[in-house]
C-alpha cells in the first residue's frame, strides 16, 4: 500500500513537473515551409506541424506557403486541420514571385490570419476532375459549393469585397495580387519576410474557436519545422516526371527479368519502381485509357525481338509509347504543374525503341552466326606449346591439353612458343608457330 503511494505521488510529481516545465517554455514561432503541390504527404506535414505547435505551446505557428495547387479533398483536410487547432495559424504566401494557386488560395483564407509576401499572387481556385478533366456542369456546381461552403465561415466576415473576390477565384478562375488581395480584405498584410511579419502580427487580434485572441509576436524566437524524408519522398512521387520514369524503368526491369529469369536484381527494381509509380498515379490526376497504349508498346517491343519485321515493330511501339504517356498525364485540362514534359516522354521512347532495337540487332546476329560445336570450335584458336619434339607433342588450347602435329609450312615449335590450331584431325590438332 506505501508502494503504491509512493508511486502515485512520484507520478503526481513528474506532471507537476511537466506543467511547469511547459508554462516556462519560451514563447515560440513555429514555421513550416509548404513548397509543392497540396497532396496527401502535404497535408501530413501540415497537420504534424499542427500538432508539434500545440505540444510545444507555441505563440502561433506559420505555414510558408508556395504552391500551384492540388487535390481538393487534401485541401478541404487541410482546412479542417486549421480551423481545429488550438494554436493560431498563419498562412504566409512567401518568398517573393511564390503563388498560392487554386488550393493554395483556399488554405491561405483559412488561416486565422493570412500574410502575403511583395510580387506574390493568389486564386485561380477553379476545380478540375481526378482525371484532369474540367468537371461536367453537374459535378461542377457541386464542388464549387462544397469549396465556397468551406471558406465562408471565415472569409464573409473579411466583408464584401473578400468575398467577391474569393467566389471570382472560385467560379472564374480569377487570380489577385498581393496588393489587390489586401485592398479586398482578403488577406491582413503584406509582410517582406518573417521578422517582418511578426512585428506586424504583435498585437493583432485572432478568432480562435474559444473565442478572440491577442498575438504577442515581439521578440519570438523562430523554430523551423523541416519535412521529413518519407514526406519529401512521398511528395516527389507525386511529380508526373518522376511517376513517369518510375513506371518506365519498373516495366523495363520487369521484361528483363522475365527475358532472362534466375536472377533477382532485375525484377526487384522493377518492383519497386512501378509500387512507387503506382503510389504517384494513384494521386495524380491521369487518365488510366493511356495505360493501354503503354502496355501495347511494350508488347511490340518483346514481339519485334521474334518476328521478322526487323524493327517495324519496334517503331510502331515507340509511338504507342508516346502516345500512352501523354494521354495518361497530359489530359485537356490537367494543370500544368501536374503535366509529364513532353521532351522527356519523347526522349525516353526514342531510347526505350533504340534499347529494343539493340537487343533485336544482337539476337539477328546470334541467329545468323555459323554454329561452332566440338573441336570445329578450336580453329583459329592460339595456344601455348605444352611440349613439342621434331613434328608432334603437346599444346594447351583454353583450359584443355591436346596432341598436335606441326603444319608443314609453320616453323619449328618449341616449349612455350604461341601456336595457332589451323585443323582438327580426330583427336589431334594441326597447329603452326604463332
Amino acid at each position: 500500500m506505501k508502494t503504491r503511494r509512493l508511486l502515485l505521488l512520484l507520478l503526481a510529481a513528474f506532471a507537476s513537473a511537466q506543467a511547469v516545465l511547459a508554462q516556462s517554455r519560451e514563447p515560440a514561432a513555429v514555421v513550416l515551409t509548404a513548397d509543392g503541390p497540396i497532396m496527401p504527404p502535404m497535408l501530413e506535414y501540415i497537420t504534424r506541424g499542427i500538432e508539434t505547435a500545440e505540444r510545444r505551446n507555441a505563440e502561433v505557428l506559420i505555414i510558408q506557403l508556395n504552391t500551384p495547387g492540388g487535390s481538393v479533398d487534401a485541401m478541404l483536410k487541410i482546412i479542417a486541420e486549421i480551423r481545429a487547432s488550438s494554436v493560431p495559424v498563419v498562412v504566409y504566401v512567401a518568398p517573393r514571385n511564390a503563388i498560392a494557386g487554386s488550393a493554395g488560395a483556399m488554405i491561405t483564407m483559412a488561416g486565422h490570419a493570412s500574410a502575403m509576401a511583395p510580387e506574390t499572387s493568389i486564386g485561380a481556385s477553379s476545380p478540375i476532375s481526378s482525371s484532369g478533366e474540367n468537371l461536367n456542369t453537374t459535378a461542377d456546381v457541386k464542388t464549387k459549393e462544397i469549396i465556397k461552403a468551406s471558406i465562408r465561415s471565415f472569409v464573409t466576415p473579411r466583408g464584401e469585397e473578400a468575398w467577391k473576390l474569393a467566389e471570382a477565384m472560385i467560379d472564374e478562375a480569377k487570380a489577385a495580387t498581393a496588393d489587390e488581395a489586401l485592398d479586398a480584405k482578403l488577406i491582413d498584410f503584406i509582410a517582406d519576410d518573417l521578422e517582418d511579419l511578426l512585428q506586424l502580427l504583435d498585437g493583432f487580434s485572432v478568432q480562435m474557436g474559444d473565442g478572440a485572441r491577442t498575438l504577442e509576436t515581439t521578440g519570438l524566437e523562430i523554430q523551423a519545422l523541416e519535412m521529413s524524408f518519407i514526406e519529401q519522398l512521398l511528395l516527389m512521387l507525386t511529380d508526373p516526371n518522376i511517376a513517369f520514369l518510375l513506371l518506365a524503368i519498373g516495366v523495363q526491369a520487369v521484361l528483363i527479368e522475365l527475358s532472362s529469369p534466375g536472377g533477382w536484381v532485375a525484377g526487384f527494381i522493377g518492383a519497386v519502381c512501378i509500387t512507387l509509380a503506382v503510389y504517384g498515379l494513384g494521386v495524380l490526376p491521369v487518365n488510366w485509357f493511356g495505360i493501354i497504349f503503354l502496355l501495347i508498346a511494350f508488347v511490340l517491343f518483346v514481339l519485334d525481338i521474334k518476328a521478322p519485321t526487323h524493327g517495324a515493330l519496334t517503331t510502331a511501339g515507340v509511338a504507342s509509347f508516346i502516345i500512352g504517356a501523354l494521354v495518361l498525364f497530359n489530359s485537356p485540362g490537367t494543370p500544368d504543374f501536374q503535366r509529364v514534359s513532353v521532351p522527356l516522354v519523347v526522349g525516353t521512347g526514342i531510347f526505350l525503341g533504340l534499347l529494343f532495337f539493340g537487343i533485336l540487332m544482337i539476337a539477328l546476329r546470334a541467329q545468323h552466326k555459323p554454329a561452332q560445336m566440338g573441336g570445329e570450335s578450336y580453329v583459329g584458336q592460339v595456344g601455348t606449346a605444352h611440349s613439342f619434339s621434331g613434328d608432334a607433342g603437346q599444346v594447351q588450347v583454353g583450359a584443355e591439353l591436346w596432341s598436335a602435329e606441326k603444319a608443314p609450312d609453320s616453323e619449328p615449335i618449341g616449349k612455350g612458343d604461341k601456336i595457332e590450331v589451323v585443323e582438327v584431325r580426330g583427336l589431334r590438332l594441326i597447329v603452326k608457330k604463332k
